[in-house]
């Protein structure tokens, strides 16, 4: 229910959309955007005080002066709507300026936002780098709090982005990133100014519209290991025309990473690192268990005893034989300490573990224009257009690993002499079970992922004169397009691989055929997997066809936005300040898989490149892995804000004080009506320097295409119904058309010092920060679904068919609104610069530190039968219990040419996971929840990072950067399979890593 406060903002905002609707037709379009009266000081200094005396005024800015009229006092901050003198907005914001982000030295300007203590969880080229199927790979996508990257809202210009994936994250890689002059992260509830999304908090890209002359950036760099290998070129240049009324700005960007290869098979590192040891998890027996004994124990030099490089047997009396080259036998060298799937050293050489790219093949191009014509000094329209791609291209893991789950019989043509008699005498089934690691395979699986965005805005601001009072106004039309194609190759059709290793001799010919006739039909070719045998061309070809999974998605977004602010009334403690506006925003997807992923029986634009073949299953889901479905969906949301500031004190003994309010009323064609507000305050009290914030907020997520229409896949499965029977059943799995959106409480206050008299050049910040999410849309897994019909939970029973024939059962495994996520902690921040004449030195010192600590992270799934866990700490996870990110920068030195940069980034100790409970005698019985481990402990890292600048001339300025000064390792974060062990979205996964280059402004 809402307050009658809360009642009363709506009712203003309802009036301020009706007065929207009322302008004239060219200025009905809603808006998202912040609006562009501004200076480049004032905005910094309110976003973050202690960005004020941090952050160097930028050497290469270009000012916009084209409406500088009474904007000197203006503030424009991302945390809110609210442009006004002297209004210092209550949500807690960090600042990156021009000079930050150049003395960071990045290719990618997301790789310098991520390492900001509040990004936490975020996506880029070196995660996910194990995943062939989830269609995220290569993205660069943010995540604020470790709430992830969906409930992260990203802008550019305050303007909206279409999403580079299904789920409506955009790819920061396709931004024209040389133009930005500045990235506003608001560490905060947003969804009232900007709309759903913004749980999180909001990442605004902000760029120089009225950049004048030309500057181009060259830059390249390696490893300490000399891989990946990169490049960087980029170039701006912007005019004015007529009178300086036309402008126009152009951008092109191009950057590529070569990458770090993955060594293959073996207890082997990439290129010559030392650091993997093959970690792993070992699980106790039982009765060890039993016998007060930790479940897991942290192993190095771990063996898989499932399969082996070029196979093993893994079952009956001949367990422990191998297979090499040639296919001869030989006895596996299990080492020792074996217990569950692993034994400690022992043959190694056929461990996937280390098979996966560090970093993908990484290229990014974009091409950016703005074309304004100021109508006159006060007021512009403009046209953007950019088009972009973003291409990866990794190794998700070497050969196609089968842990024992091959069933060969004794009369494989391929089976040694020496085994057939063996064979044949001590398996009565007359099938051996062989693991493998597939390492004959001529080619390993790599993933081909293709993000193509074009984006076109036209839109109009600047200010009008209405009742005595100046106002603003900033409205825009977008339309955006991504199209992401991803190719799979080197990858193997489950059915025809176990047809082809399902060899035996013609009776009539003599020669190796597939043993299936239905096979051989539709052009079957043995293969042979036990030993270092070269797979035969044909068997590849059959198995690992050219045209492997294919995946075409067309995202498409609409939107029409309208925002206006200004001075209300000259309140008695300052002016009263207003926002208000609306927006119409719609979103669409299809999305086509080729027919042996997603059914043959379905239309696919592939159909034609892939023939027929009735041993696949129909159905689709035939590849090892990349099986990728059918599915299209939109949504269309209309909705209207307002906000208000108002200053309510001026006082020389009580300070100064303001309030900031705001409503946002939403309605989704899919999931209804929604609402966020927004109330906030701040204080600047009578004690020097002294300020304090504090701001409580209703935030909301709407669930997006893929959450509402994801395309089906079907596997088989058995549940237990309410007698405890076993029921086979399909299992569904499909969008949920039904979810209503997220809903957030956001509360956070701060204490703001902000250059005392007796400390002018010092700054200071501490928020404390509690973030509770409810209807968290999480999926279940079908006997959750089951056991929650039983118990009377309708809107499950809709999803759950389970007494019908044999043959007809299924669940539909969906996300529903059950699961919650409560974060909370306090950020840090704090500045301060030294002029070292003071010190009869040149120049001055800058000091900046960031820092973030995470209380709880509690994901609590809503399910009867389980239980919250916390994810604080947890180095598996995106959260680490503190993160750290602190700067010393001297500038000025050698007559002001030259400018020193070190930087720490430090990650706090922690945990494998906060559920395990760590005994290493007299342990309880492990649980699903809560398994035992002999250590829980997971060590921090700390990373040195050097770099500097130095101007060759007024134009020309060399610089260079140094990350990882020390090569610090990665700390080994093992599972219980043999895996990468690595955690790159926590630790550094690359190593030392050089750049250098340029940076020309004319």
């Amino acid at each position: 229910m809402h307050t009658p406060f809360q009642k009363s903002l709506v009712s203003l905002a309802v009036a301020s959309a009706c007065a929207i609707l009322a302008l004239p037709a060219h200025a009905q379009q809603a808006q998202d955007a912040q609006p562009t009266q501004q200076t480049d000081a004032a905005a910094t200094g309110a976003a973050t005080p202690a960005a004020e005396a941090a952050a160097p005024a930028p050497a290469t800015a270009a000012r916009d002066t084209s409406r500088d009229t009474g904007a000197v006092n203006t503030v424009v901050v991302s945390g809110s709507r609210i442009a006004t003198r002297g209004f210092n907005q209550p949500t807690p914001t960090t600042t990156l300026s021009t000079a930050d982000i150049e003395k960071a030295a990045k290719p990618n300007l997301f790789d310098t936002l991520t390492e900001l203590p509040a990004l936490q969880g975020s996506t880029g080229r070196t995660t996910n780098t194990f995943s062939t199927s989830s269609g995220i790979q290569g993205l660069s996508s943010l995540s604020l709090r470790g709430l992830g990257t969906i409930r992260t809202l990203t802008l550019l210009d305050g303007q909206r982005v279409v999403g580079a994936n299904v789920t409506g994250v955009t790819d920061v890689s396709q931004f024209p990133q040389l133009l930005v002059k500045r990235v506003d992260v608001v560490t905060g509830g947003a969804s009232a100014s900007y709309g759903s999304d913004a749980i999180g908090g909001v990442v605004n890209f902000i760029t120089d519209k009225k950049f004048t002359g030309f500057k181009a950036n060259v830059e390249g760099g390696m490893t300490k290991y000399k891989d990946d290998k990169n490049g960087t070129l980029q170039a701006a240049w912007g005019k004015g025309f007529v009178g300086d009324r036309l402008h126009v700005t152009a951008s092109a960007e191009f950057t590529k990473h070569e990458g770090i290869d993955a060594p293959r098979f073996g207890q082997v590192n990439a290129g010559g690192r030392s650091w993997y040891d093959n970690p792993a998890l070992q699980e106790s027996t039982p009765a060890m268990q039993a016998a007060g004994a930790p479940r897991y124990k942290y192993i190095h030099n771990a063996q898989h005893i499932q399969y082996a490089k070029y196979g093993l047997i893994t079952n009956g009396p001949l367990r422990g034989t191998a297979f090499g080259p040639g296919g001869t036998p030989f006895p596996f060298e299990y080492g020792t300490d074996c217990m569950g799937n692993f034994c400690v050293g022992g043959d190694r050489s056929g461990s996937v573990g280390n098979g996966t790219n560090l970093a993908m093949n990484f290229k990014r191009q974009v091409a950016y224009t703005r074309i304004s014509w100021d109508l006159d000094p006060d007021n512009e329209i403009y046209v953007t257009a950019n088009w972009a791609q973003v291409k990866s291209v990794f190794q998700p893991n070497p050969g196609a690993a089968k842990q024992g789950n091959l069933s060969i019989r004794c009369d494989n043509a391929y089976l040694p002499a020496s085994l057939v008699a063996p064979c044949l005498s001590g398996y009565p089934s007359g099938a051996m079970s062989v693991g493998t690691a597939n390492a004959e395979f001529p080619a390993d699986i790599n993933v081909h992922p293709t993000r193509t965005q074009r984006r076109f805005v036209v839109g109009a601001d600047g200010r009008f004169g209405l009742f005595g009072r100046d106002w603003r106004y900033d409205a825009y039309v977008e339309h955006g397009e991504n199209t992401t194609v991803i190719h799979v190759q080197d990858i193997t059709l489950n059915p025809r691989y176990n047809f082809a290793i399902d060899a035996v001799r013609d009776a009539a010919t003599g020669q190796i055929v597939c043993r299936s006739a239905a096979a051989r039909a539709a052009g079957c070719q043995p293969i042979n997997v036990l030993g270092d045998v070269p797979i035969n061309l044909a068997g590849w070809n059959y198995i690992a066809p050219v045209n492997g999974p294919m995946q075409h998605t067309d995202s498409n977004q609409d939107v029409a936005s309208l925002n206006i602010n200004g001075e209300v009334w000259q309140g008695w403690a300052g002016p009263v300040s207003m926002a208000f506006g609306a927006e119409y925003r719609r979103e669409k997807y299809a999305v086509r898989g080729d027919p042996y992923g997603a059914g043959v029986a379905l239309e696919s634009p592939y159909s034609p490149s892939y023939p027929q073949d009735p041993t696949l299953s129909a159905t689709g889901d035939n590849w090892f892995a990349g099986n990728y479905h059918n599915g299209s969906g939109s949504f269309n949301v209309r909705e209207a804000y307002v906000e208000f500031n108002i200053p309510f004190l001026k006082s020389d003994t009580w300070g100064e004080a303001n309030l900031n309010l705001a409503d946002r009323q939403e309605k989704y064609s899919t999931a209804g009506k929604a609402s966020a507000w927004k109330i906030g305050a701040t204080w600047k009290t009578p004690i020097d320097g002294l300020r304090l914030r504090a701001v409580s907020s209703k935030d909301v997520r709407a669930p997006n295409l893929s959450e509402l229409y994801a395309a089906m896949t079907v596997t088989n499965q058995a549940v237990n119904n309410d007698q405890g029977q076993s029921v086979q059943i399909q299992q569904r799995n499909v969008g949920n058309p039904n979810l209503k959106p997220e809903i957030a409480r956001n509360n956070s206050f701060g204490i703001v010092l902000s250059q005392p008299k007796w400390a002018r050049n010092f700054n200071f910040s501490v928020d404390y920060f509690d973030i509770k999410v409810d209807n968290v849309i999480s999926s279940l897994n079908p006997q959750q679904e089951v056991d929650l019909c039983y118990a009377g939970n309708q809107e499950v029973c809709g999803s759950v068919s389970i007494n019908g024939p044999a043959g007809t059962n299924y669940v539909l495994a969906q996300s529903f609104n059950f699961a919650s996520l409560h974060t909370r902690g306090v950020d840090f921040e704090t500045a301060y610069r030294v002029n070292m004449a003071d010190w009869g030195l040149p120049g001055s010192v800058t000091l900046r530190g960031l820092a973030s600590r995470t209380i709880h992270a509690i994901s609590d799934p809503g399910v009867p039968g389980t239980t919250p866990s916390e994810g604080a700490g947890n180095m598996t996870g995106a959260t680490p219990k503190w993160k750290a990110l602190v700067s010393q920068s001297w500038d000025g030195l050698m007559d002001g040419r030259l400018g020193l940069t070190l930087s720490e980034r430090w990650i706090g100790a922690g945990v494998f996971n906060n559920e395990y409970i760590e005994c290493r005698t007299g342990c309880p019985l492990p649980t699903a929840a809560h398994p035992t481990i002999y250590d829980n402990h997971m060590p921090g890292a700390v990373y040195i990072d050097f770099g500097g600048n130095y101007n060759i001339s007024k134009q020309v300025t060399a610089y260079f950067k140094v990350d990882n000064l020390a090569d610090r390792a990665p700390v080994l974060v093992p599972q219980t399979n043999l895996s990468l062990a690595l955690n790159p979205a926590v630790y550094d996964a690359l190593g030392r890593t050089y750049r250098a280059g340029v940076r020309m402004t004319f």
